[in-house]
């Protein structure tokens, strides 16, 4: 499913606070672990005292997520990037870290909370064979458009284009069988319903438009045209700004690109668990569904729900982050739900 702007998916989480477990504001702690210094934070979280329970954040008996007997992602995933736009090499570069974090298992290379930590709830779900999503990924190829060649304005329909048009220009070939491919768009692209309805959404493509069915992935770089939407906690809106957390430090110095992490971390979840949109989802609509990421939208740490945050870390340098990845990375992915616990969880959880 799409994922929704901050501004729309508010009212719903505040009401999700009513289910949410949400804690006192606990005080910072510093620690020193692995050499690195950084401290707990947990923007202005108010008390909650419609319940006493502090086991999950997000946990609810309402939430009817089920299985609809499709396929989920079990073989090794490839992911073929397509960057539409101008890219810089900085900002290609650490989306590619992020994206093979996910397979890195070594806690010397990624220690603990890791990006693998946080993809293993992913693994959880399975399909009709108890198959479990592959905790495998790689990237197997890439292109670059650099010029633009469907236009600085996309739709929904135009992107399946861009993937038909890079699959036979690329060195990469149609692969239907352990393929997913991801569309990023520069900050200068322009994409139906970005910033007003979507950051990012998943779908597979039509056989007419490229010949096969590919599961797919698009996220734009929300940098210039709306950070307080789609980068949200790295640019707050307006009207948060007296009231609110602030708006926190980017990890990686990239308002843009850092908040298109949690975003494509959200798509590939869900991606991973529906690619069909007939496997893991709650509604009755699978036209609409909502998954696993949509169930924990703005949840990044313990004591989140209600447009908090939750508990994440903040380093030496005031940078912001609930997670580590490869070659010293660190990055603020949302929280997904788990199957297990029937409750949104992350990998820097407290309880």
């Amino acid at each position: 499913m799409s994922i929704l702007p901050f501004t729309l998916i508010f009212p719903i989480l505040c009401i999700s606070s009513i289910l949410s477990v949400i804690g006192s504001t606990p005080n910072a702690q510093t620690l020193n672990t692995n050499d690195k210094h950084y401290t707990f934070i947990n923007p202005k979280i108010t008390p909650n005292t419609l319940t006493t329970s502090k086991k999950f954040e997000g946990s609810s008996e309402l939430v009817n997520l089920r299985y609809h007997m499709g396929p989920v992602l079990s073989s090794p995933i490839n992911i073929y990037i397509i960057w539409y736009g101008k890219w810089a090499p900085a900002q290609t570069l650490l989306i590619k870290d992020f994206l093979l974090s996910i397979s890195t298992t070594n806690h010397r290379a990624s220690p603990p909370p890791s990006v693998s930590d946080w993809w293993q709830t992913v693994s959880l779900y399975t399909d009709q064979t108890n198959a479990n999503i592959s905790r495998q990924i790689l990237i197997a190829g890439e292109y670059s458009d650099r010029k633009y060649t469907h236009g600085t304005h996309l739709t929904r329909l135009t992107i399946q284009d861009v993937i038909a048009s890079s699959v036979r220009s690329a060195p990469f070939t149609v692969d239907h069988k352990n393929g997913i491919y991801l569309v990023l768009t520069s900050v200068d692209v322009t994409v139906e319903d970005f910033c007003r309805a979507v950051c990012g959404f998943h779908y597979f493509t039509f056989p007419s438009k490229v010949g096969y069915t590919l599961p797919y992935a698009w996220v734009g770089n929300s940098g210039k045209q709306c950070p307080e939407v789609c980068a949200y906690p790295f640019a707050v809106p307006g009207y948060m700004r007296g009231g609110g957390p602030g708006s926190l430090a980017p990890p990686n110095g990239d308002v843009g690109v850092d908040g298109m992490i949690s975003v494509i971390g959200h798509e590939l979840a869900e991606l991973s668990s529906n690619p069909l949109i007939n496997a893991w989802y709650a509604g009755e609509d699978p036209t609409a569904p909502t998954e696993i990421g949509d169930l924990c939208e703005g949840l990044y740490g313990s004591g989140g729900g209600g447009g908090y945050i939750g508990e994440v870390m903040r380093d030496g340098s005031g940078r912001t982050y609930n997670m580590n990845g490869r070659r010293g990375r660190k990055f603020l992915v949302q929280w997904i739900w788990s199957p297990v616990l029937k409750a949104c969880a992350g990998p820097n959880a407290r309880d």
